[in-house]
């Protein structure tokens, strides 16, 4: 029995339609697309998931309707909010999966806490694009109404706004995901890199941030024992100097070359950096094996193994 942890972005969500009925429909393609895995008798599967444009929009909301009676709740409850979200229409989606290829098998999506560290740089140094894109004249007026915000560049695909993405330390709920997939239940854990808590005299305080979803995802596969990580993105696998004349396509490589590759500067920050960066790290860390991959690839994936594929060195 191979335990795989599966990390999907917000864009297997969300594509360009924001509305409820567009992300559900995707979400359904998503999990059709995953019943390769599901059905695989020799997989346990855990999966995770982005929520970059959910929260970014959710935020966006709270914000228009900010008032003394009705107050816009903190970054980290927002976050709290799309998990719940998300992680319903995941129910509704698989379950509808589930019963199309005759399989009776529960669904459970646990609201999730990530520990960080209240000295993380990442507070000072904001990195994790959140929301829509902007064009630069709609990131400037974004600005000059919200001041606070920082607002760059991303990947050239448009402007984005960025908050902190401290690293994950512990997952709170991590130990009780064991016992679901005794039960034979496909579990959904760590939505949108988990709700970003800091250790306090007493328990844990929310903070103002998005944890990145790949290293979330690296570190829940480190928990609970994972075989392998494999993440989905919608740029499929990796290419070295990607979109050149002269990119070629990585299927197999160690974790040191890997770590070389990203030192070298090969990969956008805000697009494939972190996901290969994430997937390296559970490499090296557990000696195992990474997979970044597209989802129009699962079939593939089961039967051959394909994909980039990291392996600990």
């Amino acid at each position: 029995m191979r335990r795989i942890v599966v990390a999907l972005g917000g864009n297997a969500i969300l594509a360009s339609d924001p509305s409820a009925n567009a992300q559900q429909l995707s979400l359904e393609n998503t999990a059709e697309q995953l019943m390769p895995l599901v059905i695989d008798k020799n997989v346990e599967l855990i999966i995770t998931h982005g929520n970059g444009p959910q929260v970014g929009n959710l935020l966006l909301q709270q914000l228009g309707s900010d008032s003394e009676k009705n107050p816009a709740m903190p970054l980290d409850t927002v976050g709290a909010m799309t998990q719940g979200q998300i992680g319903y229409w995941m129910g509704q989606a698989f379950t509808k999966a589930f019963d199309k290829h005759g399989l009776k098998k529960p669904f459970v999506s646990i609201v999730t806490r990530t520990v960080v560290e209240a000295t993380d740089p990442a507070f000072t140094h904001l990195t994790k694009p959140i929301g829509p894109f902007y064009t630069e004249e709609e990131s400037e007026k974004l600005k000059s109404q919200n001041p606070d915000w920082q607002i760059v560049e991303d990947a050239g695909r448009g402007y984005r706004r960025v908050v902190a993405s401290p690293l994950p330390v512990e997952m709170l709920e991590a130990d009780v995901i064991e016992p679901l997939l005794n039960a034979g239940a496909l579990v959904c854990v760590s939505g949108g890199g988990g709700i970003p808590v800091i250790k306090v005299e007493r328990g844990y305080q929310g903070v103002e941030a998005v944890i990145d979803k790949d290293f979330s995802a690296a570190k829940l596969a480190e928990l609970v024992g994972a075989d392998e990580l494999v993440i989905f993105t919608s740029g499929g696998d990796v290419y070295l100097n990607y979109g050149k004349p002269s990119q070629s396509l990585l299927t197999e490589v160690t974790s040191s070359e890997m770590n070389s590759y990203i030192n070298d500067g090969y990969f956008a920050e805000g697009s494939m950096k972190p996901k290969v960066a994430a997937a390296t790290l559970f490499a090296e860390r557990t000696g195992k094996i990474a997979t970044i991959t597209s989802l129009d690839n699962v079939k593939n994936f089961v039967k051959n193994g394909a994909g980039t594929r990291i392996i600990g060195s």
